[in-house]
C-alpha cells in the first residue's frame, strides 16, 4: 500500500495532467481558435471536475481523523476504554493504531494503580488486627493515656483505609450502586447523633442515591469540621427549586477563599489544619459521592465571613421543616 503522502502527490499530478490533457485537447479541436471565454469556461469545468473527484478522497481522510479525535476526546474524559477502529494501512491507520496502543497501556496503568490500592488497604487490615489484639492485652499495664493515644491512632489509621478503599471503588466504577429512596435529613441526624455540639434544622428531602455512600458524605464532613473547625457543628438541610443542599459549617475559621478547592485534593495540607498534618481523602471522597450523585461539593464564604461547605444534590420531593440537635 503506497503512503498517504504519495497517494495525495500522484492524485494531484494526475490532476494536473488531465488538466493540461484536456486543455491541449480543445486546442487541437478548435484549430487554435478557441475564444478567451471558451477557455474560461473549460477551466471552470475542469477545477468542478476535479474538486468533485477529488472529494470522495479528501472525506475519507477526514472521516477518520474525526473518529480519532472522538477518540481522543473520551478518552481525556475518562473513559479509558475508548478506542478507534484502524482502516487501511497508511499513516492514518498507523496513528489509529498508535492511539490504541498508547490507550490501552494507559487503561492497564490506571488498573494497576486502583489494584494496588485496594491490595494495600486490605493488606492493612492484617496488623491494624493485630495491634489491637495488643492493646487488649497491654490494657492491665499499659498507662491511660498511652492507651487512649494507640487506639487514636488506630482508629485513624483505620479510618484511612476505609476512605482509601472507597477512592479506590469509586474510580473503578462508572456507575453508582442501586439507588434507593432516601430522607436526607433523616440521614443527617443519624450520622449528627454521633457527634457532641452538633446541631441540625432543615426540611425533610427524598431522593434517590445510594445510602452508605450519602453516609459517608455527611460523616466525612462531620469528621473535617471535629478534626480542623471549632465546635457548635452546624448542619442544615434545605430545598432550592428541584436541588437538595446540604450546608455544614463550625465556629472555627475555616480554610481560606484561596483554599476553596484545593480543600478538595486528596491529603491536602491546609494552612488552616490544628495539628498541621493533611485531611486525607475525606473532602475529596466528598466531593466524588456528590458528583456521582449528580451533584456537587464546594466551600463558600458565608455573610460573616466564615466558611462553609455547601453539597447539592438533585431531584428531592415535597418537604416539611423540622429541627434536630445531637446532645
Amino acid at each position: 500500500m503506497l503512503r498517504f503522502y504519495l497517494r495525495l502527490y500522484l492524485a494531484l499530478l494526475g490532476s494536473l495532467f488531465l488538466f493540461g490533457l484536456a486543455t491541449a485537447t480543445m486546442w487541437h479541436l478548435t484549430g487554435g481558435a478557441m475564444s478567451r471565454g471558451s477557455f474560461h469556461f473549460m477551466l471552470l469545468f475542469l477545477v468542478a471536475a476535479i474538486g468533485i473527484a477529488g472529494y470522495p478522497l479528501a472525506r475519507q481522510l477526514t472521516r477518520r481523523l474525526e473518529r480519532l479525535q472522538r477518540g481522543v476526546e473520551s478518552l481525556g474524559a475518562g473513559d479509558l476504554s475508548s478506542r478507534v477502529a484502524v482502516e487501511g494501512h497508511d499513516e492514518v491507520a498507523r496513528l489509529a493504531q498508535s492511539f490504541n496502543n498508547a490507550a490501552a497501556q494507559i487503561e492497564q496503568l490506571v488498573r494497576a494503580h486502583q489494584a494496588l490500592l485496594a491490595n494495600a488497604s486490605h493488606e492493612l487490615r492484617t496488623p491494624l488486627a493485630r495491634i489491637r489484639l495488643a492493646v487488649e492485652l497491654l490494657k492491665g499495664s499499659a498507662d491511660a493515656r498511652g492507651k487512649a493515644g494507640l487506639e487514636q491512632d488506630i482508629a485513624e489509621l483505620d479510618w484511612l483505609v476505609d476512605e482509601i478503599l472507597l477512592a479506590s471503588r469509586l474510580k473503578a466504577v462508572n456507575e453508582i450502586e442501586p439507588t434507593e429512596e432516601i430522607d436526607l435529613l433523616a440521614l443527617a441526624a443519624e450520622e449528627c447523633s454521633r457527634y457532641d455540639d452538633v446541631h441540625l434544622e432543615g426540611t425533610p428531602l427524598t431522593l434517590r442515591g445510594n445510602s452508605r455512600l450519602l453516609r459517608r458524605l455527611v460523616r466525612n464532613l462531620l469528621e473535617n469540621a471535629k478534626r480542623h473547625g471549632a465546635p457548635p457543628t452546624q448542619v442544615r438541610v434545605t430545598r432550592v427549586d428541584d436541588t437538595s443542599v446540604l450546608t455544614v459549617w463550625d465556629d472555627g475559621p475555616g480554610p481560606l477563599e484561596s483554599e476553596f478547592e484545593k480543600v478538595f485534593k486528596p491529603f491536602y495540607r491546609s494552612s488552616g489544619s490544628r495539628d498541621g498534618v493533611g485531611i486525607g481523602l475525606g473532602l475529596a471522597l466528598v466531593r466524588e459521592i456528590a458528583q456521582r450523585h449528580g451533584g456537587d461539593a464546594r466551600c463558600v464564604t458565608a455573610g460573616d465571613g466564615r466558611s462553609r461547605f455547601v453539597i447539592t444534590l438533585p431531584h428531592p420531593a415535597d418537604s416539611t421543616r423540622t429541627t434536630f440537635a445531637s446532645r
